[in-house]
């Protein structure tokens, strides 16, 4: 029997889950004032199949939905790289200096 996995309420609650995170994450790299071009929330696990295609290892497809959605945070140039990696190293030190 297939499962309309588009209805099933563990997937539209990863889903949703998966939107907050990312909105959540989108302010506050606003607040630090990077922005990244696209950020969307992709769902990892296999929509058309109830079985995983017979040569599934060997196209790295995967085999079981995963447990959550993954939020995909797109492309972004140098320069954006720089400052976000910035902002990450001065949070983690400030985080450092809390413990």
């Amino acid at each position: 029997m297939s499962v309309d996995r588009h209805r099933h309420p563990s997937v539209r609650r990863k889903a949703q889950e998966a939107l907050r995170a990312r909105d959540a994450l989108a302010a506050a790299l606003t607040k630090a004032g990077i922005q990244l071009p696209a950020m969307d929330v992709r769902t990892p696990w296999n929509d058309e199949l109830d079985e995983p295609p017979a040569d599934a290892h060997e196209q790295n497809a995967p085999c079981h939905p995963a447990p959550y959605a993954l939020i995909h945070l797109g492309v972004c140039s140098a320069p954006v790289a720089h400052d976000l990696a910035e902002v990450i190293e001065r949070g983690a030190a400030a985080r450092g200096a809390e413990r």
